[in-house]
Protein backbone atom coordinates (compact mmCIF):
# COMPACT_ATOMS: atom_id res chain seq x y z
CA UNK A 1 0.00 0.00 0.00
CA UNK A 2 1.16 3.63 -0.93
CA UNK A 3 0.05 6.68 0.63
CA UNK A 4 0.00 9.82 -1.54
CA UNK A 5 0.54 13.33 0.67
CA UNK A 6 -0.62 16.40 -1.29
CA UNK A 7 -0.30 19.98 0.13
CA UNK A 8 -3.63 21.73 -0.33
CA UNK A 9 -4.80 25.07 -0.31
CA UNK A 10 -7.79 26.40 1.62
CA UNK A 11 -9.48 29.85 1.41
CA UNK A 12 -12.43 31.10 2.65
CA UNK A 13 -14.48 32.97 -0.28
CA UNK A 14 -16.66 36.34 0.58
CA UNK A 15 -20.19 34.46 0.11
CA UNK A 16 -18.54 32.29 3.24
CA UNK A 17 -17.89 29.15 1.89
CA UNK A 18 -14.60 27.69 1.49
CA UNK A 19 -12.51 26.63 -1.75
CA UNK A 20 -9.88 24.33 -1.32
CA UNK A 21 -7.32 22.88 -4.61
CA UNK A 22 -3.89 21.26 -4.91
CA UNK A 23 -1.49 22.68 -6.94
CA UNK A 24 0.11 19.70 -8.32
CA UNK A 25 -2.71 18.21 -9.53
CA UNK A 26 -3.82 20.79 -11.86
CA UNK A 27 -7.90 21.06 -11.98
CA UNK A 28 -8.35 19.95 -8.77
CA UNK A 29 -10.38 21.80 -6.77
CA UNK A 30 -13.59 21.81 -4.08
CA UNK A 31 -15.59 23.91 -1.99
CA UNK A 32 -17.78 23.16 1.04
CA UNK A 33 -20.06 25.14 3.33
CA UNK A 34 -16.86 24.76 5.92
CA UNK A 35 -13.37 24.66 5.73
CA UNK A 36 -13.64 20.70 6.79
CA UNK A 37 -16.29 20.37 3.83
CA UNK A 38 -13.95 21.94 1.08
CA UNK A 39 -11.21 19.83 2.62
CA UNK A 40 -13.22 16.40 2.20
CA UNK A 41 -14.23 17.01 -0.93
CA UNK A 42 -10.76 17.84 -2.26
CA UNK A 43 -9.46 14.62 -0.35
CA UNK A 44 -11.90 12.96 -2.35
CA UNK A 45 -11.78 14.20 -5.55
CA UNK A 46 -7.66 14.13 -5.37
CA UNK A 47 -7.93 9.78 -4.61
CA UNK A 48 -10.03 9.83 -7.98
CA UNK A 49 -7.47 12.02 -10.02
CA UNK A 50 -4.48 9.95 -8.75
CA UNK A 51 -6.66 6.50 -9.12
CA UNK A 52 -7.07 7.65 -12.94
CA UNK A 53 -3.38 9.12 -13.48
CA UNK A 54 -2.31 5.48 -12.19
CA UNK A 55 -4.75 3.44 -14.37
CA UNK A 56 -3.74 5.37 -17.30
CA UNK A 57 -0.14 4.89 -16.92
CA UNK A 58 0.28 8.45 -16.33
CA UNK A 59 3.70 10.10 -14.31
CA UNK A 60 2.40 11.77 -10.67
CA UNK A 61 4.14 15.51 -10.55
CA UNK A 62 7.64 15.64 -8.44
CA UNK A 63 6.31 18.56 -6.75
CA UNK A 64 3.57 19.31 -4.21
CA UNK A 65 3.23 14.86 -4.23
CA UNK A 66 5.40 12.88 -1.61
CA UNK A 67 4.45 9.04 -1.57
CA UNK A 68 5.20 7.17 1.36
CA UNK A 69 5.73 3.04 0.74
CA UNK A 70 3.23 2.50 3.98
CA UNK A 71 -0.34 2.96 5.54
CA UNK A 72 -0.49 6.42 7.04
CA UNK A 73 -2.70 8.88 9.47
CA UNK A 74 -2.89 12.75 9.13
CA UNK A 75 -3.66 14.63 11.33
CA UNK A 76 -4.49 18.52 10.67
CA UNK A 77 -4.79 20.92 13.25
Amino acid sequence: MKSYILQTSVQEEDDGRWSAWIEALPGCTAWGYTKEEALKAVEDAAELYLHDMLEAGEELPREGVNVVEAPVVTVNL
